[in-house]
């Protein structure tokens, strides 16, 4: 059973100071490290080739174990599940701290992955716990903007750390984060009983799980998808083994949701994937965050190599695009129930649309206050369309199915993540990125995207 309408207002507060830093240092970690590979390279001993998978590790873990995990919240209990992923995040953090060697570090990572996609996979659903009914969408809201905001934070936050500290410390800011989130969050998380009719989850289907979307990722992967690493892409890998890695994926895929379709508590969620408004918000999450991910990649070359931005600038100019999600993400919260979704929904996204084009049109030589602007206008279409689009995928779900629901928010997430990864690999593979042009294409190309999403989001409103 689930708690009465939400937590009173001070235990509602106490589960925040848990919910909140838990998903912000799992997002963080994703991109955190970008910006430390070459020095862990060079003090580990390691090729460029070997080190993208202190990245690698990270996220293949998340992708791989989040639906199982969300899956094992809905019939074991959301809170349970957020503290063993806690419990071997934070483990996980110290030895990456104490790494000596880059198969140590690589490891550790993964497992670090593991907590993480525990951590993400519940995530929504001890939202939707904490809040009462009429409060949701402002709690929502503010997940949203913690989740936005990390998403693009972590290169910022690594150049502050890095200019007083080694890379190690990157990994140790985590641990009394988390030996904090789990103190509290033994008395602070939410409670909830699982039904005594749940099956259990198939051992199976969770290989299945694994081997789909590794395989996929590994894949694209080996054909170079690893833009954001420059010099480190696909080194090493043959093409021919990429392709085979993403041809085994698809082809498990395809069998696995063929026995999903067939399984009373499905771990890819088809079950949920049948109510037209929770495919469609899939649909504008993935289009949004293909976007997003296309842009924010490809900014930084435009700025670095066309205009002559220093890297400081260039790390300030694109801080006001989190800057735009925070400024609308909770007026957006405030608003859920009051407009319909697809409307917030596919407002936000045409604006976003509106200055991703805008920046594609930007002078040959623009003043700061020209990609300022620009960027705020992007950050606020993006803050106005995500929490009314994850309000409603986690709200259009039985109470019951609250961690699959919150599992597929993250998938959708990532998944636009890597569509859009390689996307802009096959544009710089194509236009050289340093001469503006493959940054330009990749701008239009996220504006056709946010405008696509946006036209999912819009075909919502007869469904709400």
């Amino acid at each position: 059973m689930f708690v009465q309408d939400g937590l009173p207002p001070r235990e509602r507060t106490r589960a925040l100071w848990v919910i909140i830093p838990g998903i912000l240092v799992t997002v963080l970690d994703g991109t955190i490290v970008n910006l430390a590979l070459p020095d862990i390279t060079r003090e580990l001993h390691a090729t460029a080739a070997q080190s993208i998978w202190v990245i690698n590790a990270y996220q293949i873990a998340i992708i791989a174990l989040l639906l199982p995990l969300a899956t094992l919240g809905d019939a074991a209990g959301y809170r349970r599940v957020y503290l063993f992923g806690m419990a071997l995040f934070t483990a996980a953090s110290v030895a990456c701290t104490f790494a000596d060697s880059l198969t140590t570090l690589a490891l550790a990572r993964g497992v670090q992955g593991v907590g993480a996609a525990g951590i993400m996979g519940v995530n929504a659903a001890l939202v939707r716990l904490t809040y009462p009914r009429a409060r949701l969408g402002r709690g929502i809201a503010l997940n949203s903007m913690v989740v936005a905001g990390g998403t693009v934070a972590g290169p910022s936050i690594a150049a502050a750390v890095l200019s007083v500290a080694s890379w190690p410390w990157l990994f140790a800011i985590n641990v009394p984060i988390g030996v904090f989130c789990l103190l509290l969050g033994r008395s602070a998380l939410p409670h909830n009983l699982p039904r005594a009719d749940t099956p259990r989850i198939s051992w199976l289907d969770v290989v299945l799980n694994i081997l789909m979307f590794t395989l996929v990722v590994l894949g694209l992967d080996g054909l170079g998808v690893r833009p954001e690493v420059q010099g480190a892409a696909g080194q090493g890998v043959p093409v021919w083994l990429g392709a085979a890695e993403l041809a085994l994926g698809v082809a498990i895929g395809v069998f696995y949701v063929r026995r999903q379709l067939k399984q009373p508590l499905p771990l890819f969620p088809v079950d949920l994937l049948r109510i037209p408004v929770f495919a469609l918000s899939m649909g504008t999450s993935i289009g949004a965050f293909c976007a997003q991910m296309l842009a924010y990649v490809g900014l930084p070359f435009l700025l670095l190599d066309s205009y002559g931005r220093t890297h400081l600038e260039a790390g300030l100019l694109l801080t006001a695009w989190p800057v735009g999600i925070a400024m609308t993400a909770l007026v957006a919260g405030r608003l859920i129930g009051r407009l319909s979704g697809g409307v917030l929904g596919g407002t936000g996204l045409g604006l976003m649309a509106l200055g991703l084009a805008l920046l594609a049109l930007l002078p040959t030589q623009p003043t700061n206050a020209d990609i300022v602007w620009r960027m705020l206008i992007c950050g606020m279409g993006f803050g106005l369309f995500q929490s009314p689009n994850n309000h409603i995928i986690l709200t259009s779900a039985p109470a019951h199915r609250s961690g699959g629901a919150g599992g597929m928010l993250g998938t959708a997430r990532l998944t636009g993540q890597i569509m859009g990864a390689v996307l802009l690999a096959m544009i710089f593979g194509v236009f050289d990125p340093h001469d503006g042009k493959g940054p330009l294409i990749a701008l239009w190309l996220a504006a056709g995207f946010a405008a696509v999403a946006g036209t999912f989001s819009a075909l919502r409103i007869r469904h709400l």
